[in-house]
């Protein structure tokens, strides 16, 4: 497999199959519909699912394909979706450890709003991914989303040759209701990666 110096990102089309999406969108309206007060998620203003059950799912489906396209021997950590509404944001940020290699994919959308990825907007239609070094890649998206609607799914993987193996299935093994963490260690190695992506 690759190093991990030797990627940064890559836009995926089609990665959810049009029998996926089958399932993915009418799955989502019916979350959306079935709570009266949804699980905010305070770093876009927007409703989220931790652990869901179908994503999970589709996070170990995916991984041999998140593999191809990253030149990583990959194995999963999390996955969540999240729905942007109405006045959404999506600061520049890197991600935990757990996120070592990221996967974002358009499920389901009624207008645009695209990623940003190296200062570079990217416009994703329903079914396209971006995956990503999540960790020491800046992402974001543009403004304040003004749309109706958007269901965006966030696969999360690591490096089995890594540094990071320990996070693998990291949402699946959390303790006292906490999300893994990184260590003092983890942080080190992050500092270091990032300033080869500066």
């Amino acid at each position: 497999m690759a190093s991990i110096r030797s990627f940064e990102y890559k836009i995926i089309k089609k990665f959810f199959t049009k029998e996926e999406l089958a399932i993915l969108q009418p799955y989502c309206d019916n979350q959306l519909s079935s709570f009266t007060q949804f699980p905010n998620d305070p770093q876009s203003f927007s409703p989220a699912w931790y652990n869901d059950e179908l994503m999970n799912t589709m996070l170990g489906n995916k991984e041999s394909l998140i593999s191809k396209y990253s030149g990583l021997d990959v194995v999963r950590t999390y996955a969540y979706w999240r729905y942007y509404v109405y006045g959404a944001y999506l600061d520049s940020h890197m991600d935990r450890p757990a996120c070592e290699i990221s996967l974002t994919a358009c499920i389901k959308k009624y207008d645009d709003w695209p990623i940003t990825m190296k200062g570079t907007d990217y416009e994703l239609e329903e079914g396209d991914g971006v995956v990503y070094l999540g960790c020491v890649l800046p992402h974001s998206r543009p403004g304040i989303y003004k749309g109706e609607g958007m269901a965006q799914v966030f696969m999360h993987y690591v490096d089995k040759n890594g540094p990071f193996t320990h996070h693998a299935y990291d949402d699946f093994n959390k303790k006292s209701g906490y999300l893994c963490q990184a260590s003092d260690q983890d942080n080190k190695i992050i500092k270091q990666e990032r300033k080869k992506y500066a």
